[in-house]
Formats: C-alpha cells, sequence, structure tokens
C-alpha cells in the first residue's frame, strides 16, 4: 500500500473517475453541439457540421427566434403553464398525502387499491379527449392546468415516505396546543420537507415544460401553442420537406423549388432555426437545476434511511 491505498482502490478509483468523465462528455456535448451550430451561419453550416467551435460565429438565429412573436408568445404559454400547475400540483398532492400517511385515515385501503391501479392503467387518449370535450376544457387553457392538478401515486409514494419519517410526537404535540390539521400541514409538515418539495418540484417543472402532447392532442388555436410544440411542428415540417425532395430527385422542379426555399440562404437557414430555438427552450431548465441541487439528492434519498 501506498499513500494510505492499495493498487485496488486505486484502480477502482480511476475507473470511476473515467466512467463519470465519458457519461459527461455523453450527456453534455449534444447540447454544446447544438449551440455552436446554432450560433454559426447558415452558408458555412452546409459545408458540414461543427463538432467544437463556430466557424462564422453570428447571432442571427437566436435573434430571430426571440424576435418571433409566435415563439415569445409560445414561451409564455410554456412558461406560465409551468408555474402553476408545478406550484399547485405539488402543493394538492402533498396535502392528499398527508391525510394518506395518516393511520386513523378512513377508507385508506381503497385509496390504496385506486391509486396503484392508476400507475398501470390509464383510460387512454380517446376517453381523455371525450371527457375534457364534455367538460369545456378543449381547446381552452385550463386543459393544461386541471388535469394536471394531481402529480400522480409515484409523487404520493415520495412523499408519504418522507411524511412518515416525522416523528409522531411533534403532530401530537401540535394537536394538544390546539392545532388543526390544516395548522399542522403548513406549519411543521410543510417546512420540514423543503427538500423532497424542491426534488418533486424539479421533476414536475421539467415534465410539464418539455411536454407538447397536450397541445397536439387538446387544442387548435395559435394561442395556445407551447413552445415545444412549435419546435416539433418546425422539426417535423422540415424533415417532410426534406423526404420529398430525396423522392423526388431533380427530376421534380416544383419540389426542388419549395425544398431550397424552406431550407433557406444567408446568415439564418432552417437547420440553424431549428437548433437555436431547441437551445433557447432548454436554458429555463438549465438554469433552474444548479438553484434546485442543493435540495435534489437529499429530498430524493430522504426517508429512504430509517434514524
Amino acid at each position: 500500500m501506498v499513500g494510505g491505498r492499495s493498487w485496488r482502490e486505486r484502480i477502482f478509483n480511476v475507473t470511476n473517475v473515467v466512467i463519470m468523465i465519458a457519461l459527461m462528455i455523453v450527456t453534455i456535448y449534444p447540447f454544446w453541439f447544438s449551440i455552436v451550430n446554432s450560433l454559426n451561419t447558415g452558408d458555412n453550416l452546409v459545408r458540414g457540421p461543427i463538432f467544437a467551435w463556430p466557424r462564422e460565429f453570428t447571432w442571427a438565429s437566436w435573434a430571430t427566434v426571440m424576435s418571433d412573436p409566435g415563439m415569445l408568445k409560445a414561451a409564455w404559454v410554456s412558461g406560465s403553464r409551468t408555474v402553476i400547475v408545478t406550484v399547485i400540483s405539488i402543493l394538492y398532492t402533498a396535502m392528499f398525502t398527508y391525510a394518506f400517511s395518516r393511520t386513523y385515515l378512513k377508507g385508506k385501503k381503497w385509496y390504496v387499491i385506486i391509486g396503484f391501479t392508476s400507475m398501470y392503467f390509464s383510460g387512454g387518449l380517446i376517453p381523455s379527449f371525450m371527457l375534457l370535450n364534455w367538460l369545456g376544457l378543449y381547446d381552452t387553457y385550463w386543459v393544461y392546468i386541471i388535469p394536471a392538478l394531481f402529480g400522480g401515486f409515484w409523487n404520493v409514494i415520495i412523499f408519504n415516505a418522507n411524511f412518515k419519517a416525522i416523528p409522531d410526537a411533534l403532530f401530537e404535540s401540535a394537536k394538544m396546543d390546539g392545532a388543526n390539521e390544516y395548522t399542522i400541514f403548513f406549519r411543521i409538515v410543510i417546512p420540514l420537507s423543503k427538500p423532497v418539495l424542491a426534488a418533486l418540484s424539479v421533476f414536475t417543472a421539467v415534465g410539464v415544460w418539455n411536454d407538447y402532447g397536450a397541445t397536439l392532442y387538446f387544442t387548435q388555436s395559435a394561442d395556445l401553442q407551447t413552445l415545444q410544440y412549435l419546435i416539433l411542428k418546425l422539426i417535423q415540417s422540415t424533415n417532410a420537406i426534406e423526404q420529398m425532395a430525396s423522392i423526388a430527385g431533380d427530376n421534380n422542379a416544383a419540389v426542388a423549388a419549395l425544398y431550397s426555399k424552406a431550407q433557406g440562404a444567408g446568415t439564418v437557414t432552417a437547420r440553424t432555426l431549428q437548433l437555436a430555438a431547441m437551445v433557447i427552450s432548454s436554458i429555463p431548465m438549465v438554469i433552474m437545476y444548479p438553484f434546485a441541487q442543493k435540495f435534489f439528492i437529499k429530498g430524493v434519498l430522504l426517508g429512504s434511511i430509517k434514524e
């Protein structure tokens, strides 16, 4: 042994470092690739993809995306939806779980059966569409909010483990002092559950921000389109034209002209716009993670080890 470590420990540590670095590269590089290509001129990008640094640096594609009224409106819809759903869903699910975690809850076994069943079975797309249409939520902003108020039974399980880790003596003392269930929940349970609240808030916010299914299936109005849905349409339309052009080849002048127009020319092209839109839409989630990181690991592991 040298320096208090055997050669086996050193090999193990070096292997861990190498694997972690490889995973970091695999995780971070696609994002970096999108950034450097979106900051390059479109004409220059036709020569081939860029892997390290822009060959001809420009903010033109980013400026085009940021100045598009449709993109700004979609970003507002996505952002407001994410904030509202995250706050209300986490609070509502936490309140349900607090009641669910109490041993004196009547009919608890039925809640367990319903909850676990909902984890593996759902009504499906068509019944969901019919229900939301019947409720008058179709093609309204509320279709983003009301169906997402409950965070799902997975979150209930995590909250439940955290709430059961809180000593019962705290609840008993609070009740002796005259506190009701709401007072106990907001003054004792919530302050002691900040790590798990932060962790589940991150999961919820990322899921809501990246969701485009609700827009695709339950809305028609252009005013209700989310940012992820607009990016999806941009990518799909360009891919469809590329496929048509590859099939038609040089024999169809109309398709060739359409493809040339769709691709664009000059500083900004369809490809640079796609990449710029994807990077810009990812920035809010990238910024949010560092602020929640100090609660993240603790919140996920909380309740897994009983003291």
